[in-house]
């Protein structure tokens, strides 16, 4: 064995220990991600009861579409904060990377809400284009749709700060959905200006400009969750492991870099070659010293697994009888 930490006798695994004080960074990440969510939500659905006030004695279809997101803003808070605080548990036999998929699972119910609010305001819109009702209280109507925009964008803004802050995609495209909304918002302004001024179909068209405006939220939304169901990752992130692993003296080559995101932890495991004249005990100090810079210099990484191999037999292909049904064919140069 290389030392107390590693699995077998080429690899060489550390969980990220280096804290300062007594708080575990990534445990404090998630509680500021707790919290994030929690005060978000608080915020979506006093916007959204003061809104659905207006609504009752306006009628105004654009309000109600913009309403019902904010109260679908406040729906996607709920999964996400669950995700948070089940994500905290330790890893165990049965899930041996923890429970932070989790939160890219919220990410799903996300997206899944989105296109749920899309379909009802969409909705709702269409029918009141063809049966129009009389918006009354115009003056309420701007009133509630300032109320909308301000209440969606303070939640975005915080949203998208501590989201990015913390590595989580799912928080932050659950900000941005909250900060389109609040564009929305401004939309109904339109609508009720409309009608002032003599053309009541204005209000349902705001509404389905709205309808437009959350689908494109909806795909872009999807996109970045997909991409991390699908173990997507920014190609900088692997060129910085690259890097950083180059740099500790007594490493040779790195291949073979694979990094994942769990939530808003970060996994990677990569393969570095050293002088085959090395001694057990020198080849895990290298290891430990790569292992060491590499959870220093990327702030989300929380694990980092290393193989080591000899130069001139690094990586799975020497690993493998050439033939086998077992061997291993990966491409990473891409």
């Amino acid at each position: 064995m290389i030392g107390p930490h590693s699995k077998k006798e080429t690899g060489h695994e550390h969980q990220h220990g280096h804290t300062h004080g007594a708080v575990d960074p990534s445990l404090f990440r998630t509680d500021r991600g707790i919290q994030a969510v929690k005060w978000s939500l608080a915020g979506l659905i006093l916007t959204a009861i003061i809104q659905v006030i207006v609504v009752y004695y306006t009628s105004s279809v654009a309000l109600l579409a913009d309403t019902i997101h904010n109260f679908g803003d406040g729906l996607t808070a709920l999964p996400l904060w669950a995700a948070f605080i089940i994500g905290r548990k330790k890893p165990n036999k049965r899930f041996t990377y923890g429970y932070g998929r989790l939160e890219d699972i919220a990410g799903l119910i996300i997206v899944f809400m989105i296109a749920v609010s899309a379909g009802v305001a969409g909705y709702e819109s269409v029918r009141r284009l063809f049966n129009p009702q009389t918006v009354q209280n115009l003056w309420a109507v701007f009133a509630a749709s300032l109320v909308g925009f301000a209440g969606n964008e303070a939640v975005a803004y915080y949203r998208i700060k501590i989201g990015r802050e913390i590595g989580s995609e799912a928080l932050v495209a659950d900000g941005y959905h909250a900060r389109v909304d609040g564009l929305t918002s401004l939309a109904v302004l339109l609508g009720a200006l409309g009608i002032a001024l003599g053309f009541p179909l204005a209000d349902p068209i705001a509404g389905l400009l709205i309808t437009i405006m959350v689908l494109k939220i909806l795909w872009d939304t999807g996109k970045a969750v997909f991409r991390r169901l699908m173990d997507g990752i920014d190609p900088k992130v692997v060129d910085e492991i690259e890097h950083t692993a180059m740099d500790v003296q007594g490493v040779e080559s790195v291949e073979e870099i694979r990094v994942r995101w769990l939530g808003h932890r970060m996994v990677a495991e990569l393969n570095i070659a050293v002088n085959p004249q090395l001694s057990v005990v020198e080849a895990h100090e290298i290891a430990r010293q790569v292992d060491h810079q590499l959870l220093h210099h990327l702030e989300y990484l929380t694990t980092v697994n290393i193989h080591i191999d000899p130069l001139g037999a690094v990586g799975a292909r020497h690993h493998t009888r050439p033939g086998s049904k077992h061997e291993i064919q990966r491409d990473f140069s891409q």
